[in-house]
């Protein structure tokens, strides 16, 4: 029930009170007077009561023919009133839905008369403007030191690299330098999807959009999805490839579709199954990658594409994985126009669904 309604309900009934609680005062107001009146004139008792009766029903004519088409005009005007009271709240409010962590610069519309509700406004803008500075500040942090971790780990990992070509190494020490090379690679990835989520942010990455065969992009990271399985006897499937043309930035689009490969991979049982499709439908180019994985349980669907969100399947020490891919996945899309979906339950397939617009 809207706030509207539940005001003019109260309204309604304040009105009804108050409207017999005069019908009875008056009632009982003007029985008193005329029977004063009839008794000071010598009148029986009996004919004073046969009297009030007849006040009675004086007063009932009365509210029925005046009182109830005047609460019922009152109650139109009301109504009316508080609809035109509440116009503005709901601008503010649509205007209010329309802000997210992408327009924080954006501010609510003021009237500026001065009222509560410019008030309010006001408040809220102010709450608005500490919000966004926060955010600038979080991703300019992010940026600075994602950026400033770049070069002592190319650093890391270029050193590590020379020593494991030691011959001199025991096998044990080249274990230990393997190890520590993979994790400075993983450190690496870790920093470099930061820096690509900071930027995007900030608005500093720009697509380079052109035509884009995605049915050959699909095709190739099918193979590079089956290399990738080998390993875990996974099986991989490309059931549909439709021959689809689109404007997109080829390195994004590559990028997608190996997070989602490498992710379908990964969080998959032995010797499962990963399948892929590639569809026109009506006006978008439809990718489905699907999985045999341990699934993901509802209260656990509406946050993974959040940023280093990882459900209880993926803390297995055998997974290599840092909880940025699918947060890459969903920008790489959003910034196409296109949407992307997630449908899953523990012990099912878990299905991926991509849609791009076939037009800029």
């Amino acid at each position: 029930m809207s706030f509207r309604t539940r005001l003019t309900l109260w309204y309604a009934a304040v009105l009804f009170v108050s409207l017999l609680a005069m019908s009875i005062a008056a009632y009982f107001e003007i029985g008193r007077a005329r029977s004063e009146v009839l008794r000071r004139a010598g009148v029986p008792d009996n004919l004073i009561a046969k009297d009030q009766q007849e006040d009675f029903e004086d007063v009932s004519e009365i509210l029925a023919w005046y009182g109830l088409p005047a609460a019922a005009l009152a109650l139109a005007g009301g109504w009316w009133l508080m609809r035109k009271t509440m116009i503005p709240v709901a601008g503010l409010t649509r205007a209010a839905e329309k802000i997210t962590a992408r327009n924080l610069s954006e501010r609510l519309p003021r009237t500026n008369r001065g009222d509560e509700l410019d008030r309010l406004t006001a408040v809220f803008n102010d709450m608005l403007a500490r919000l966004d500075d926060s955010f600038n500040r979080t991703r300019e942090f992010t940026l600075h030191a994602s950026h400033e971790l770049k070069t002592p780990l190319t650093v890391l990992c270029g050193e590590t690299e020379t020593a494991l070509r030691d011959e001199s190494l025991s096998a044990a020490e080249r274990e230990r330098a393997a190890s520590q090379l993979d994790e400075l690679r993983r450190l690496a990835r870790i920093v470099d999807g930061l820096t690509l989520l900071a930027k995007a942010d900030a608005g500093q990455v720009a697509l380079k959009l052109e035509l884009v065969r995605l049915d050959e992009l699909v095709r190739d990271n099918f193979e590079d999805a089956r290399i990738l399985a080998e390993p875990q006897g996974v099986r991989v499937e490309l059931t549909v490839c439709e021959e689809i043309t689109l404007p997109a930035d080829r390195h994004r689009l590559r990028q997608l579709l190996l997070n989602l490969a490498d992710n379908a991979v990964k969080y998959n049982q032995p010797e499962g199954r990963v399948t892929m499709s590639l569809r026109r439908a009506d006006d978008v180019a439809e990718f489905t990658i699907a999985n045999t994985g341990p699934g993901i349980p509802p209260e656990t669907l509406p946050r993974v594409f959040d940023r280093f969100f990882r459900g209880d399947p993926a803390h297995s020490p055998t997974v290599d994985g840092c909880g940025l891919g699918l947060s890459i996945v969903q920008w790489i899309v959003s910034a196409h126009n296109g949407s992307v979906k997630i449908k899953s339950a523990p012990g099912q397939l878990t299905t991926v669904t991509v849609r791009l617009p076939l037009q800029a």
